[in-house]
């Protein structure tokens, strides 16, 4: 096979991994299963993925290049808009991917230290960190862009399964969201 031959199907691996996680969830992703919907034979994959763990890696890398390409737009306004806009996208990446977002979060699959991952996922939370340094001088701004994300991932989690649509009898998301922010940032105009 040629050199780009071997790329393109490297690709077309990762490309028909997307689809499966966006139409099946993270369950489907098997090597065997991507190898027959790439249409070649189930050893093929680990010629370019060595493992299983390598192939998952890059259908993720893929998600956090998506979102990262969605939050470039996040440059208008103060610190604190940027947040809100910054953590809408996030939530509605979220809603409209739940099987790459799962993915993309899943470590316990993804070894990402390993296999460099972290590189492509780190970034964005160094820029939730940045905002939340500006918007909040006074305080830890790591510990609570973490305490932040870990209650956005909740809503993602409880809102893709329908819980809080129950509890909240709404089906807008943004309330939450104003609410998750003014919680870790303080009610806007504050400071």
């Amino acid at each position: 096979m040629t050199e780009p031959e071997s790329s393109s199907l490297r690709t077309r691996l990762v490309d028909v991994g997307v689809e499966l996680v966006a139409t099946e969830g993270v369950d489907a992703l098997t090597l065997r299963e991507i190898a027959r919907r790439a249409g070649v034979s189930h050893g093929a994959p680990r010629r370019y993925f060595p493992t299983h763990l390598e192939l998952l890696s890059a259908i993720a890398r893929r998600g956090f290049a998506e979102l990262a390409d969605r939050t470039t737009t996040v440059t208008d306004g103060d610190p604190r808009t940027q947040l809100e806009q910054l953590t809408r996208i996030y939530l509605e990446f979220a809603f409209d991917n739940p099987g790459m977002y799962e993915l993309m979060f899943r470590h316990d699959l993804l070894e990402s230290g390993r296999l460099g991952l972290r590189d492509t996922s780190l970034p964005l939370f160094g820029v939730l960190v940045d905002l939340v340094g500006r918007v909040r001088p006074d305080v830890d701004a790591r510990a609570v862009a973490g305490a932040l994300w870990a209650q956005l991932h909740g809503i993602a989690q409880l809102w893709g399964w329908g819980s809080l649509q129950l509890a909240t009898g709404t089906d807008d998301f943004l309330p939450l969201l104003r609410t998750a922010l003014d919680a870790h940032l303080g009610p806007v105009g504050e400071r």
